[in-house]
Order: C-alpha cells, then structure tokens, then sequence
C-alpha cells in the first residue's frame, strides 16, 4: 500500500517538476509577450485620440467620432493580443478565437440585420450629409425639422410638433426633399374662370396681382396661361417662384395668391 502511494506521489512530483521547468523555459516569452501587449495597449490609446480628433474634423457627430475611434483601438488591441499569444506558442488559442469571433459576428449579422442595416445608413448619412440638423425635409410621407440624427434613427419634429422617429435604413433607401438646400420653390396654380371676351382683362388683372405680392421672387418668370377649353370655362395655369428659407413660405404665399386672384376676379365679374 506504502509502495503505491510512494508510485503516486513521484508521479505527482514529476509532473509539478516538469511543469515547473516548462515555466522557467517561457518565463522570457511571457514577459516578452506582457511588454508587447502592453505597448499595443498604449498604441491603442494613442490611435483612439488621434482617430477621434481626426474624425471630428470630418463629422460633427460624436457619436460618429467616438464609434471610429472606438474600432481602431479594439483593432489595435486585438493585434497585440494576437502577437502575445503567439509568443507564448498558443496557436491554437489564436485559431479558436478567431473561428469563435467568426461565427459570433455571423450570427449576430443575421439576428441583427435591421440593426447593422440602420446602423451603416446613420454612418453614411452623417459623413454625406444629404441634410443635416435644422433642415426642413420631407421623407417616408412625413415632412418635418430635423431635430437629431443619430447612428440608428433620425428625429423629426413636423409642423404639429409632433416627434417622429424613422429609422436610418428608411431614409436612406427613400427619396429625401431636402427645402432648405431649396432656395426657390415654384408655386403652380390651375383653375378655370368662364369663358368670356375679356380674358385678356382677366391674364392682365392676375399678372399684376402676382407681380405685386412682396414675397415673390422678382427676377423669376410668372407666368399666366390659358391651357385649354373645358365647356363653357377656361383653364389657367398660373406660376410664380417664391423664396423658400421659412418654413411657411410656400403654404403661406400659396394662400395669399389664391385669395387675392378669386377674390379680384369675382370683384370684377370674371369669375
């Protein structure tokens, strides 16, 4: 009984021993490998400030800069850790690690499609700034200012104050009207009048209210039509280009055009 337990115990201490020795032997990797990973940690640091203020250069969203900055040191970071454990003959580590981080970023691309899909539109909507911030646009049938525009939404505020939040991936695959990149905007009325002997009276009378409303554009064509013959009527189509750096200025003007006209026409039996 002695006899096996003296068997077990040498067994015991020749492989302490031998593990022992195969520390001592990577005793230089491992500390060659700790001040490896160590400078890639500081390069890593250094690379994220760099990148940061970089990126902000180029975009004024920090949320954009920060996510840069971000993929840069967990690129350098994983470098070092890579190198390290090569150093210290893990290859096998590295190989699983890098087959699990593959299958890891392949499911999660397929659970979280919708996500990485408004994800990149919020990367490429923040650097081509199609609008930014305090622009008026109209997209996915709503119409609204832009309140924020964030990695995975946009936040609009319409004209009934309302906040709409649509997702990055429906603006960016959706035709956007952008109106404050739209300097002017033609007004475009049609309507009839009844047919009669003083049409000429009637293109003159419209021109002039046209041309004395203070809100439109001066050097712009206005222009009044007659179309066509429906009947015992007219039809007319009336243009004008008006400024559109407020909000209202179209809706508003739109309005007055076609107040005065059906005002000044009834007034002067032409309508």
């Amino acid at each position: 009984m002695s006899g096996q337990f003296t068997s077990y115990s040498e067994l015991i201490f020749d492989k302490l021993h031998n593990w022992l020795i195969a520390a001592v032997k990577m005793t230089p990797n491992l500390v060659l490998a700790a001040i490896i990973f160590a400078l890639f940690l500081l390069l890593a640091r250094f690379t994220r400030k760099i990148t940061y203020g970089f990126s902000r250069r180029l975009s004024e969203s920090s949320a954009i800069s920060s996510l840069v900055s971000s993929l840069f040191y967990g690129l350098f970071l994983l470098l070092g850790l890579f190198i390290s454990l090569n150093i210290l003959r893990l290859d096998k580590a590295v190989t699983s690690l890098l087959a699990g981080a593959g299958i890891i970023g392949l499911a999660l691309g397929f659970a979280f499609q919708d996500l990485t899909a408004n994800f990149i539109s919020g990367i490429f909507i923040t650097f081509k700034k199609p609008f930014d911030v305090g622009h008026i646009i109209e997209t996915n049938g709503f119409t609204g200012t832009v309140d924020a525009i964030q990695l995975r939404s946009t936040t609009m505020i319409t004209a009934d104050g309302l906040h709409v939040i649509i997702p990055n991936k429906d603006i960016f695959q959706k035709p956007i009207i952008n109106h404050s990149l739209t300097p002017l905007r033609r007004i475009a009325l049609t309507f009839t009048i009844p047919l009669s002997d003083k049409l000429k009276e009637a293109e003159e009378m419209m021109t002039d209210i046209v041309k004395g409303m203070k809100d439109v554009v001066p050097d712009k064509p206005k222009t009044v039509w007659y179309s066509g013959i429906e009947g015992a009527a007219v039809k007319v189509a009336l243009s004008c280009w008006v400024s559109n750096k407020s909000d209202d200025a179209y809706e508003r003007i739109t309005h007055e055009l076609i107040t005065k006209v059906t005002t000044s026409l009834k007034s002067a039996g032409l309508m």
